[in-house]
């Protein structure tokens, strides 16, 4: 069966037996609204949907994260490519996508030499979630290698300035939620691309890479930059570095290990970038 595409997984997500987790955002009940220490009355308000999502290879379930019930294929993808997991999108065979009461299910059968490598990694791990570094036993097993990013074409000032400034146009979910994260691949010229939203910041990162490597193969980051809403943590910049992603850009701050990383790895980070102003912390060796 071949993977699904992003119609079918949609459809999926609009089976009636799936209505508790919706891919729009909830509307509930309000109580009060407090203003400049006012009180005042307040009817109904749009929150996001957070979701048990569940990573499972060939009836292996590996991880378990809180995730925004939409572009799940995506996420799947990305997550599966990010933690090494796969090495090529293309091992992944098929995959289903499974709801129940407690949360969501993606069943994915993978080749036979992934899941011997994934069997190997569970054997000195107790649990791993989304963030790359949860669940590992010993300090040997946080940092993992990986080869350095290719050259690539990189942005400059006036383009990175040019991202930031229409980004919040295309993060539907954050205008209605004002609680999701935003993964945007930008042009050379900062034109806004493709983008993903979860109330992850590394789903939301992994969503993009799956998207766009779903989509574009090899050529899925040659020439471009990610934005992402967030600071930019170790975790960040190892994923975006495992995929071959040239540069990275955060609205928010680096920490000293995602600085470092970056730099061993030949990937630009850009940090503190707001309408303005940003701030350069690696450049290609």
């Amino acid at each position: 069966m071949p993977l699904p595409s992003s119609n079918s997984c949609s459809a999926a997500l609009a089976n009636p037996s799936s209505d508790m987790w919706t891919q729009t955002p909830a509307t509930v009940e309000a109580l009060v609204d407090i203003r400049g220490g006012i009180r005042g009355s307040s009817n109904r308000d749009r929150v996001a949907e957070e979701v048990p999502v569940a990573m499972v290879y060939n009836g292996i379930s590996h991880a378990v994260m809180m995730a925004s019930p939409r572009d799940l294929e995506d996420l799947a993808v990305g997550f599966s490519l990010s933690e090494a997991i796969v090495d090529h999108a293309d091992q992944i065979f098929q995959m289903d996508i499974e709801f129940s009461e407690h949360g969501i299910s993606l069943e994915m059968r993978i080749h036979g030499e992934c899941l011997a490598n994934l069997k190997n990694q569970r054997r000195n791990m107790v649990g791993r979630t989304g963030c790359g570094l949860c669940g590992t036993e010993s300090l040997s097993q946080t940092l993992r290698a990986f080869p350095p990013v290719p050259e690539r074409p990189l942005p400059n000032d006036t383009a990175i300035q040019f991202a930031l400034r229409n980004l919040r146009e295309h993060q539907p979910m954050q205008t209605e939620t004002g609680a999701t994260h935003a993964a945007a691949w930008c042009d050379l010229n900062g034109l806004v691309k493709d983008v993903r939203e979860d109330v992850g910041r590394h789903n939301a990162l992994d969503k993009l890479i799956g998207a766009r490597i779903g989509r574009h193969g090899a050529s899925a980051f040659q020439s471009g930059f990610v934005l992402v809403s967030s600071r930019a943590s170790y975790e960040m910049v190892q994923k975006a570095a495992i995929n071959g992603i040239g540069c990275l850009v955060a609205v928010s701050a680096p920490t000293s290990l995602a600085i470092r990383t970056a730099q061993e790895a030949g990937l630009v980070l850009v940090g503190f970038a707001r309408p303005g102003r940003h701030v350069i912390y690696t450049v290609r060796p």
